[in-house]
């Protein structure tokens, strides 16, 4: 709990300064940028930044990694060096100056390019004031990013990969303008590599320039209401776009018979209606940004449309603007787009007082494999161990888009740090969320009277494995509590949870801990023996567990060892504080009880201890399937020299037994069912991964046993009964012998 709270105190400090803002960025990597750069300027050196080096690392991991044909040849040069006279913005961003190279992420081309269409937005993305130009120049620049709920300012060397003299990645047509490729720089650098870049949807590379939550709407299936939607995005300051899909690269760029650009992105400046021969028209004005191709069906800037139209009507809505921005009716809008995308930004985004703003409320939260990792309703064991958020929706939108009364909510569930994850091997979750209505309850944890047994009033559009899922939903006015999830149980991961409202509302998170539930003399105890740091060490914990299973007469017990003790905390410990706190001695509370409960049902003659006949089926209700060579393990370890196993042995035999289970489903990464590790696997699973750091690695003495496989070199000695516990009923391919 101690780290936690320590993080707790860090981010109230950092929301009560302001930290985090966009008018406070926080400095990536603790890097000041005016410090940096007046310090090169100083000792008149360039910059090289050490935490984003020059090196096959920053590339990449595997097809962009130290030994991949795609690195070779492979030289990181300054600007300086490759033109005479480099410069970092020239006359404002353009579309040439975003032109793709050898990495496949022309989705964040495509957002780089979407930062062109509003100046604002691009000023606060490229900070200005950047130049090569004497005096200033240091081999450094900046860019601002928006992740995962705070903005961070990014400093970035210009050292950029070339070859044969020519940059490897984003460059400009002209090859003398490098605020693309520097801004590039500053993303990979964010997350961990170039390589990380690969793949993606330009709606992400959109919210990191933004802080905006994003909808995407195919218009082949688009809502009724979808015009109405937009015309209120765009009252509240939502920035919005089109395309038209391609079914090939070589329709890429290429224009219709009505001068519409395919694969080509559009932005949506106004929505309006008009009266045309005595009937209403809906209006979408759009924006070709690059060039003067323009659309020249029905109501374009010299169509006969505008004949029946007003001349005051007509003067109000500029239909003869600038060019590469034109009128079309909505109709033709969705026979002629694809796709429509609507980035709704945050309050502090935006700085007209032209446009409403829309409410804005945001949670961090984790899945903890055993705590809070609870999987979706199907696993109705788990579910409702999954954290809970809730929102109090009081007045109903005014000018409801489709004519409904109702609160107008958007949800974002966005888990973290996807890319920088790949080179580990690690996929993204498959994430959803779940919305329940509740009533006469506040500040509890919703439990399965109230989950199980009343149906979501509403859900994520899908469970999927992209980084974020959004939904938009019409609830009336109530209270109601937000699940987010993995599909599956027990799968780790940081999310943030962002929710946007119409009108203001109430939020706040769910306790972790129902203290209702919790028995009151546990919590005296738990009181009285935490002490004043509110948290159990092993020590602490053996007192308790000792007292209060002493006080029984229906179990036996001769004490719990600190080993054991040990084992539960490192089970348990999910912030890595070596201690429990309430919620996670609440969590050990519970889990005893259940424990107990199995106990005493195979306690068959009531002597207080089971029988090692009764082990077996014992344990299966527990959870685990062993074989008969499992139990013989777990019987000579356990049991006493009648072969009786007593309630606090018992407890021990089932935390080590899920402590195993647990690293298997943490090596086991592509859920096979199998695993196969070499010896630099074991070495950096045993000290990179949160859960294996227990004491479990660590020999029992009882009887040892190698790994014989011949990847091992040489061979790993681990215990023989801990070994075979973790390979059990899944299988191994690692052939084992004992010493």
């Amino acid at each position: 709990m101690a780290s936690t709270a320590a993080e707790l105190a860090r981010r109230k400090a950092r929301e009560e300064e302001g930290a985090g803002s966009r008018a406070n960025t926080i400095p990536f990597n603790q890097q000041d940028f005016e410090l940096l750069q007046r310090e090169c300027l100083r000792s008149g050196t360039l910059f090289c930044d050490p935490t984003f080096p020059a090196s096959w690392d920053s590339l990449g991991y595997n097809q962009l990694g130290r030994y991949s044909p795609k690195t070779s040849g492979v030289e990181w040069k300054r600007p300086t060096e490759l033109c005479s006279d480099p410069q970092f913005i020239v006359d404002g961003a353009k579309r040439t100056d975003i032109c793709q190279g050898a990495l496949g992420d022309c989705w964040l081309l495509a957002a780089i390019a979407s930062l062109t269409l509003d100046p604002q937005i691009l000023v606060r993305v490229v900070p200005p004031g950047q130049s090569f130009k004497d005096g200033e120049y240091a081999g450094i620049f900046h860019f601002q990013l928006w992740q995962y709920g705070e903005w961070v300012d990014v400093v970035v060397d210009d050292r950029l990969p070339t070859r044969d003299g020519k940059l490897l990645f984003v460059h400009s047509a002209e090859g003398t303008e490098f605020w693309s490729a520097l801004l590039e720089k500053a993303y990979a650098k964010v997350n961990s590599s170039y390589e990380a870049l690969t793949g993606g949807s330009s709606i992400e590379g959109f919210e990191d320039f933004t802080g905006g939550i994003a909808e995407s709407y195919d218009l082949k299936e688009a809502p009724p209401t979808v015009f109405n939607i937009m015309k209120k995005a765009l009252k509240l300051g939502s920035l919005l776009g089109c395309s038209i899909d391609i079914t090939s690269s070589y329709e890429t760029e290429a224009i219709t018979s009505q001068k519409l650009v395919k694969g080509h992105a559009y932005s949506i400046t106004a929505a309006a209606q008009v009266h045309h021969h005595r009937s209403v028209v809906d209006l979408l004005r759009i924006r070709n940004p690059w060039g003067q191709v323009e659309w020249t069906g029905a109501w374009s800037d010299s169509s006969r449309e505008w004949d029946g139209v007003l001349p005051e009507e007509k003067r109000m809505l500029d239909h003869s603007a600038e060019d590469g921005e034109f009128w079309m009716s909505y109709t033709d809008f969705l026979h002629q787009f694809s796709r429509l995308d609507i980035c709704n930004l945050t309050p502090d985004t935006l700085t007209s007082d032209e446009v409403g703003h829309w409410n804005y409320s945001e949670f961090e939260g984790t899945w903890r494999v055993g705590s809070t990792a609870g999987g979706c309703r199907n696993y109705t064991a788990t579910f409702c161990s999954n954290p809970q958020f809730f929102i109090r929706l009081l007045d109903v939108d005014d000018d409801p888009h489709d004519g409904e009364d109702g609160c107008t909510v958007l949800i974002g569930l966005m888990q973290k740090d996807a890319r920088k994850e790949r080179r580990f091997g690690r996929d993204l979750n498959t994430i959803g969320f779940s919305i329940y209505q509740y009533a006469g309850r506040s500040n509890v944890h919703l439990g399965p009277d109230v989950l199980l047994r009343t149906t979501s009033v509403a859900r994520s559009p899908t469970f999927i494995n992209l980084r974020e899922v959004c939904g938009r939903f019409k609830l009336p006015p109530g209270e109601y509590v937000i699940i987010p999830s993995t599909f599956e149980p027990h799968r780790k991961g940081s999310f943030i949870l962002r929710v946007f409202t119409e009108k203001e509302a109430g939020t706040h998170c769910s306790p972790d801990v129902i203290e209702s539930d919790v028995d009151p003399h546990f919590k005296r105890l738990f009181m009285q023996i935490s002490g004043n740091d509110s948290e159990i060490s092993a020590f602490e914990l053996q007192q308790i567990l000792d007292k209060v299973v002493s006080q029984r007469s229906d179990v036996k017990t001769d004490g719990f060892s600190l080993q054991t003790c040990r084992n539960i905390i490192s089970l348990l410990d999910v912030d890595g504080s070596a201690k429990l706190g309430l919620v996670e001695f609440h969590g050990l509370w519970m889990k005893i009880q259940r424990y107990l409960k199995i106990f005493k049902h195979h306690d068959s003659d009531g002597s207080g201890t089971m029988s090692s006949h009764e082990l077996r089926a014992a344990v299966a209700e527990a959870g685990f399937q062993v074989n008969s060579s499992v139990i013989q393990e777990i019987i000579s370890r356990y049991t006493d020299s009648s072969f009786a196993i007593d309630f606090d042995s018992f407890v021990g035999c089932l935390i080590r037994l899920e402590m195993l289970f647990k690293m298997f489903r943490t090596l086991d990464l592509k859920q096979t069912g199998k695993i196969q590790l070499d010896l630099q696997q074991v070495t950096l699973d045993l000290t990179q991964s949160e859960s294996l750091r227990s004491p479990i690695w660590q020999s029992c003495g009882h009887m040892t046993c190698k790994i014989t496989n011949s990847s091992f070199l040489p061979p790993v000695a681990l215990p023989c009964h801990q070994l075979t516990l973790f390979l059990v009923h899944h299988g191994s391919s690692l052939p084992v012998e004992k010493n």
